[in-house]
């Protein structure tokens, strides 16, 4: 069932989102060579209850840490540890906080020092997508109109959408309905309604879409080794232009 926000609902939202941004803007600024991917884990956990805030990832049906940091060949879900970053590498952060009742969810793919072309082609590419998707987050279009703008734009330039994870409905909860896919003919789905609140999340591997499942349980790499990159923001739907509720230029004040 897809739950609509009330007015109240949509303000505490919006407070989740700015808290939610910062915490991913922390993130994208800690990504240099020598960092370690749990420094990055560290700094975000603090700055999350520094803000009242609780990190939504953490304990997550059991995931052990606040954000997920994922390198190179490594889609989504990367657990931070003793990994250092190099020169080169492309680092995505997925982070989410909780106050006030509801969740913020984003994403980002940030190059760390100097990279090649083509994985800030990459990277440009990914979040490029999630704004020709945003064109359609839009009283009365339908959800896969978001769906096939997305996979439309990143197949013109090359690259593969992820198929087996998907975008989703927030608020209360982290997830819940409707999912929302990077892929599919358009028409399709749920009418989009103002108060609906949706987190969009493009996943593009640089090859071919299929992908793997690493033994910790929640990593999930390309299968062809090739890199990966993720973007993603929770978006209200209004009677007018889309909402971002995680846009990393809204003050916290």
């Amino acid at each position: 069932m897809i739950t609509l926000k009330s007015e109240h609902e949509i303000e505490l939202m919006r407070r989740a989102g700015k808290i939610t941004a910062a915490a991913r803007a922390l993130a994208r600024d800690m990504v240099k060579p020598g960092v370690t991917t749990q420094q990055i884990d560290k700094a975000v956990y603090h700055f999350i209850k520094s803000q009242g805030a609780t990190p939504s990832f953490l304990n997550y049906n059991g995931y052990p840490a606040s954000v997920c940091v994922s390198v190179n060949d490594e889609i989504i879900h990367g657990i931070p540890g003793k990994r250092v970053l190099k020169e080169g590498d492309i680092v995505s952060v997925d982070v989410g906080a909780y106050i006030g009742g509801f969740h913020g969810d984003c994403a980002g793919t940030y190059p760390c020092g100097q990279v090649s072309d083509q994985a800030l082609d990459l990277i440009r590419v990914t979040q490029q997508s999630f704004f020709e998707g945003l064109k359609f987050a839009r009283e009365g279009y339908r959800l896969s109109d978001i769906s096939h703008a997305v996979q439309e734009y990143v197949e013109s330039h090359g690259y593969s959408v992820v198929r087996e994870y998907v975008g989703h409905g927030i608020g209360r909860r982290m997830h819940e309905s409707p999912e929302v896919p990077n892929f599919g003919n358009p028409g399709h789905g749920p009418r989009l309604l103002r108060g609906m609140t949706i987190a969009v999340e493009p996943m593009v591997n640089a090859g071919s879409a299929a992908i793997r499942q690493m033994s910790d349980g929640w990593t999930v790499k390309t299968a062809d080794g090739r890199n990966a990159a993720h973007y993603e923001n929770t978006i209200l739907i209004t009677d007018g232009d889309p909402e971002l509720l995680t846009d990393a230029s809204a003050s916290l004040v």
